[in-house]
């Protein structure tokens, strides 16, 4: 392996790229559906986290968590979700590529259950009052919501999650082997400060779960 990682080969094109892998079955091809089914909609119903992958005008993508109690994502219909948006650090990363490039994709996630909910389509940010007041959450009604406009859907296999250990309770690290994420947030960032103030200013802020 060369220490230099500008010096790594790269695959050309998805010609070379589909030559190194055998041909997907059948089933594997036709799984992907062009809406949300009755196993959907129980999926969505049971999930209380789910990661929304965005891009940018200029494609530059991020991806960021969702969580909430379960069923917290409304199915409106067969082609269409609603995911309130809750209080969090006013980035407004997602939102703002939103605005500026539609095209979205979901991983829906359900604790101790291995398979994983892929839906991909276009969003965007809707500001109604009868809706977002339906997403109230501990008194808390959001500002505004994230509409998916339903393109695939498609179940993934389980095999990343049982590599990966993650629901597994003798996978789960102490907490004490990481830095308070107060601190760390001052190294990545060179701010100067006292790091136990800023651990116990983050802990207080993420305390407040819908504030």
């Amino acid at each position: 392996m060369t220490d230099n990682a500008q010096d790594l080969r790269t695959i050309a094109d998805e010609d070379e790229l589909r030559g190194n892998f055998r041909e997907p079955s059948e089933r594997v091809q036709k799984k992907a559906i062009p809406h949300l089914d009755r196993h959907c909609r129980e999926i969505i119903k049971r999930s209380p986290f789910l990661c929304l992958a965005t891009a940018n005008a200029d494609g530059q993508a991020d991806v960021s968590p969702r969580g909430d109690p379960a069923g917290f994502v409304t199915v409106l219909d067969d082609k269409t979700l609603l995911i309130p948006d809750r209080p969090g650090n006013n980035r407004l990363d997602s939102m703002a590529n939103i605005v500026a490039n539609p095209e979205v994709g979901l991983i829906f996630f359900i604790p101790g259950w291995d398979e994983t909910l892929r839906v991909n389509g276009t969003a965007d940010v809707v500001q109604d009052s009868a809706v977002l007041a339906a997403m109230e959450m501990n008194g808390h009604i959001p500002k505004v919501a994230i509409r998916v406009h339903v393109r695939e859907a498609l179940l993934h296999c389980a095999k990343a999650i049982r590599r990966s250990r993650l629901w597994e309770e003798d996978a789960q690290i102490d907490r004490k082997e990481l830095p308070g994420v107060g601190r760390m947030v001052m190294d990545m960032a060179n701010l100067s400060g006292d790091p136990d103030a800023a651990d116990e200013s983050y802990d207080a802020a993420v305390s407040k779960l819908y504030e």
